[in-house]
């Protein structure tokens, strides 16, 4: 893909992940700090654009979209590589390794991608549907995974219909940078 490819669009992903406890449970706090370790690395990460956090928490594990014992990650990066270079080469890999001594073995996709246009920050209900669009018809352009992905240039000509501009919910749901600037978008 080209330089102005990247540029037109980014890469949203969701992660859902369902607890073995409750997240104030003692076998759970090795995961609980990672969090803010992890989440910094993120936020410092060559390509990343935003994170979901829950208004006035530094992440977003209060929020339950999913069922009260599954947490969500939901970010947008610049480009496929720049997720994988964070998800797979970084501090992040150490809390996926440990993964199953706090979540439960997903049956079902946990992960979906997808490409929305650049600015556009996904509300959490529009992750959601993503997520189902996976597991009910398996990947496409417009849910995918890292072993099954789709080029942007396959979603641009779909973008159109996703918004533009980020919604009053996104927007409340964006942290501001560490320089204190508006959402990093």
């Amino acid at each position: 893909m080209t330089a102005s490819a990247h540029a037109a669009v980014h890469l949203a992903q969701l992660n859902v992940a369902t607890l073995r406890h409750p997240l104030d449970d003692p076998r759970i706090a090795p995961f609980v700090e990672l969090l803010d370790p992890v989440n910094a690395s993120a936020d410092d990460a060559p390509g990343f654009v935003w994170r979901l956090a829950e208004e006035g928490a530094a992440d977003a594990t209060g929020l339950r979209p999913a069922g009260e014992n599954v947490i969500i990650t939901m970010s947008v990066w610049e480009t496929k590589e720049a997720l994988w270079e964070f998800t797979y080469r970084s501090g992040h890999l150490e809390a996926m390794q440990r993964r199953r001594e706090w979540f439960e073995r997903h049956v079902e996709a946990h992960l979906v991608l997808w490409w929305v246009p650049a600015g556009h920050l996904p509300t959490v209900d529009e992750a959601m549907e993503r997520l189902a669009e996976l597991r009910a018809n398996g990947p496409s352009h417009r849910a995918f995974t890292f072993g099954s992905s789709y080029p942007a240039t396959e979603a641009t000509p779909h973008l159109r219909a996703a918004s533009s501009a980020p919604s009053e919910q996104t927007a409340r749901n964006s942290r501001p940078s560490r320089a204190g600037d508006a959402a990093a978008v």
